[in-house]
């Protein structure tokens, strides 16, 4: 995936040393290069017994967000009590520094409802966009709101049956949101619209920048397919047709060079795309990998991610990424999530138990593992600066310590 653009994307926090830890923030949804990899090395992957240290725990309230760590704070969000909760953590202690709650309804139409989107942080900022379209810029050290405002009612688009999802995109001095049928963009620092697409359903993504043929676009998901617009203006390049039972574009795209993977659950699968000047061409239909939620993770030529629906025991694969042909599966892992550190998979299963494997497409050996969470935990883990964050559904949070002493 190219990480040129935008520069605010890369990398956030400077680099620091714990003994032989080399560590980094994870600043916004799927980490600093938005694809679920990061470079940090020197964390430990052999545990005691019974299972590698907690540093600390929280409880949230119901939800599916994830974390973002940058400058020494982790965010999230739950529900509880008719109200959505911005956390702001001290990301070592787990000391609450601050906390915003604003009225919300529970949505739990078809699942148990709760918070689904996940804050993105930018310098002194941090942005988050609620289900039912509340939009806020905080002050990132004090929890003060700088501004905020409904988009969906000031816009007019239309809420996915499932509300809003993904995150917000920084570009520039501009916030895209993944909402209507092609994204909308506000001013970062005041909120003010900048443009706006037709008032359709939205899928669940979250916008992803990325540069092909020198040009920098934005994709979202769309309620049936997928849209690349210009950041700027949201002038609308091309858009891949990709209709999925009840309209779930969930998962971010995935896109290395001129080549892009589409995948949805529900049977649906994925596909193979050669990107160009016009519309993407579907070169590959590939079977093996139904992504529901979490996007899979592409880490040297191989696509490491959940099969299936949470209807049923999905299962943890590893797909060839030139061919869609699938290398090793996993059965009974879940409708979990992964990510990639230093060249191991770090794996969070359903049901929440914890697996670290090398990155490998021979097959998947870990070689540690432990039960770290109970209940449903659909929610990737999140791995910053020595600490790995955790949840499960009912907003139990668990940060463990995974510094080498």
């Amino acid at each position: 995936m190219n990480r040129r653009f935008p520069l605010q994307l890369l990398l956030a926090g400077t680099l620091a040393t714990t003994a032989t830890l080399t560590a980094g923030d994870w600043p916004q949804w799927r980490g600093p290069g938005r694809d679920g990899v990061t470079t940090e090395s020197g964390w430990n992957d052999t545990w005691p017994a019974d299972g590698p240290p907690v540093a600390w725990k929280a409880k949230v309230g119901l939800g599916y967000s994830s974390f973002v760590v940058a400058g020494g704070r982790a965010y999230t969000l739950g529900h509880a009590d008719n109200a959505d909760t911005m956390f702001c953590f001290d990301a070592d202690s787990g000391k609450v520094l601050w906390k915003h709650s604003y009225p919300a309804e529970l949505g739990d139409k078809y699942f148990d409802g709760g918070t689904t989107g996940t804050p993105t942080t930018d310098g002194d900022r941090v942005y988050s966009l609620s289900r039912w379209g509340d939009l806020f810029c905080f002050e990132a050290a004090t929890g003060k709101v700088v501004w905020s405002r409904n988009i969906q009612q000031e816009t007019g688009a239309r809420v996915p049956e499932w509300g809003f999802g993904g995150a917000p995109l920084v570009s520039g001095n501009l916030l895209l949101l993944n909402v209507g049928d092609a994204g909308v963009a506000v001013d970062k620092a005041t909120g003010k619209t900048a443009w706006k697409s037709a008032p359709k359903s939205a899928g669940y993504s979250t916008p992803l920048p990325v540069t092909l043929a020198g040009k920098p676009l934005a994709l979202l998901a769309s309620a049936q397919s997928y849209v690349a617009v210009d950041p700027a203006t949201g002038k609308e390049a091309w858009r891949a047709k990709w209709v999925t039972q009840y309209e779930v574009n969930a998962a971010d795209p995935i896109v290395k060079d001129d080549r892009m993977f589409l995948s949805t659950g529900y049977g649906k699968g994925g596909g193979l795309f050669k990107l160009g000047t016009a519309e993407p061409e579907l070169t590959t239909k590939v079977k093996a990998l139904r992504t529901q939620m979490n996007a899979a993770v592409l880490f040297g030529g191989h696509l490491f991610g959940v099969d299936g629906d949470t209807s049923e025991k999905a299962s943890l694969k590893c797909v060839d990424f030139g061919t869609g042909a699938e290398k090793w599966v996993q059965p009974g892992f879940g409708s979990g999530g992964v990510i990639v550190a230093d060249g191991k998979l770090i794996a969070l299963s359903g049901t929440g138990e914890l697996l670290i494997a090398p990155a490998k497409s021979d097959g998947f050996t870990p070689t540690t593992r432990a039960q770290v969470q109970g209940g449903k935990c659909w929610t990737a883990p999140v791995l910053a600066n020595g600490r790995l964050l955790t949840r499960n559904s009912k907003g139990d949070v668990v940060c463990l310590d995974l510094r080498r002493k």
